[in-house]
């Protein structure tokens, strides 16, 4: 069971959605298997707003908000955060059904309007000890990291998320499987990943009474910020109070830096997916001592023996105002070339998507290894490293293997006493192949 693909959204519950303005009428569903896929529905709208934040930083600036560069590795996080989805149904609902499912205390009426604000307050509430304890524990952080690691701030940072964050994230939300019905679950927890897309904007400045109940840009430029003030703070998905209530609150004041305490100063997907997990498993062999070994994954980021749970403050490095973003120059030509393997490779994510009901896994897992391929070579690329040379001629060669299968269809040497699953795996290559011209 998977969440619907199509929709029948309006243009103005399009819009809507992005701000969490649908209503309890309008989003309700008796089965989880009826709810919509409104992360993936939201993807022109992602686009969108990209573009009126481009065209509205150009007039207030006269200058572009993005690079390419962090553009790309965001998009591409965002990408790879999405691609275990393509295999079944995502740990956050697998595990909450199962509870619900053999250990729900009673049930609340799915078409209640009040079990949907209680999904919502729930839902939010869960968010923010998940998101307080990613930083606050070094093995969760591990995964984290990924969204700070952008040292820009603009839409695009939205998308970049974790691969791994959801394998642990799905445990927080696990009290609301004992009452509250899966269908009304799963609504709010893309409302809740949607909202916060907006919200990672320069653009935004101070929305007035709505700063002390929403979280808004101003709250979460803090939250994104390396600035002492910043470290630690505005937790919060939809709602500020929570971080006014437990004391994590901190208004926007002097300029923000944005990314992590200690820059990675990379662009490739896969190595700012895992850098700090390789840092973690380093440090645990050299750290002396058992208890130490498990402070290690269990404390703070900023743990060392010695140090409180959390770390000093004064080890973090002090900010001048004057950071300048790792950039390195590469040729407009390599640029461009890029940014059409984006696109064409944005195609192929997108098709694979709307069509995972009717390819099998092995297609599937085919897909996702050349999406991962051509974006850790794109990554390479806006690192200007020279071994992409070699990744590139790999990938083209792949590229040319799909485009033959789809005409030879060369998986007969695969099983060849099979020859429908033969027939039909040579035509979801040739499917593939397509989606990628």
């Amino acid at each position: 069971m998977v969440l619907h693909l199509q929709s029948n959204l309006t243009l103005s519950q399009g819009v809507r959605l992005m701000f969490y303005a649908l209503t309890p009428s309008e989003t309700t569903f008796r089965e989880v298997d009826q709810v919509y896929d409104y992360v993936q529905q939201a993807t022109p709208y992602f686009v969108g707003l990209m573009i009126i934040e481009l065209v509205v930083t150009w007039f207030q600036k006269g200058k572009t908000v993005f690079r390419i560069n962090d553009a790309l590795t965001s998009i591409s996080a965002g990408i790879l955060s999405r691609t275990p989805e393509l295999l079944g149904r995502g740990i956050e609902l697998t595990g909450y059904i199962y509870i619900w499912r053999n250990f729900r205390l009673f049930e609340l009426p799915w078409n209640s309007a009040w079990t949907w604000w209680l999904a919502l307050l729930g839902v939010d509430f869960a968010y923010y000890w998940l998101h307080r304890m990613s930083h606050e524990v070094n093995m969760l952080w591990a995964a984290h990291q990924v969204h700070h690691s952008s040292e820009d701030y603009n839409l695009s940072t939205a998308l970049r998320q974790s691969v791994l964050q959801k394998y642990f994230s799905w445990v927080f939300n696990l009290p609301m499987a004992l009452f509250i019905p899966p269908s009304v679950f799963a609504v709010h927890l893309q409302f809740n990943l949607l909202y916060q897309f907006w919200i990672h904007t320069e653009i935004i400045g101070n929305l007035g009474p709505l700063e002390l109940i929403l979280n808004t840009p101003s709250h979460h430029r803090v939250h994104h910020g390396r600035n002492h003030y910043c470290i630690d703070k505005n937790y919060a998905g939809t709602l500020i109070i929570w971080d006014r209530i437990f004391g994590t609150f901190a208004p926007e004041n002097e300029k923000v830096i944005f990314g992590l305490t200690h820059p990675i100063n990379a662009f490739e997907p896969l190595w700012v997916q895992c850098h700090h997990l390789l840092y973690i498993l380093k440090t645990f062999w050299a750290t002396p001592g058992i208890c130490n070994k498990i402070s290690v994954l269990f404390k703070g980021p900023g743990w060392q023996p010695g140090k409180p749970r959390l770390g000093c403050l004064e080890d973090i490095p002090a900010i001048s105002g004057n950071e300048i973003p790792h950039n390195p120059h590469i040729p407009v030509w390599l640029q461009l070339y890029a940014v059409l393997h984006f696109i064409l490779i944005l195609g192929i994510y997108l098709h694979i998507f709307a069509h995972k009901s009717v390819l099998s896994e092995f297609t599937i897992l085919l897909g996702i290894g050349y999406i991962i391929l051509t974006l850790s070579s794109i990554g390479l690329m806006m690192e200007n490293r020279s071994e992409v040379a070699i990744l590139e001629i790999v990938r083209c060669c792949i590229f040319l293997f799909l485009e033959l299968g789809s005409l030879t269809g060369p998986l007969k040497l695969v099983t060849k006493d099979n020859v429908y699953v033969n027939a039909k795996r040579s035509s979801e290559l040739s499917l593939l192949s397509t989606s990628i011209q």
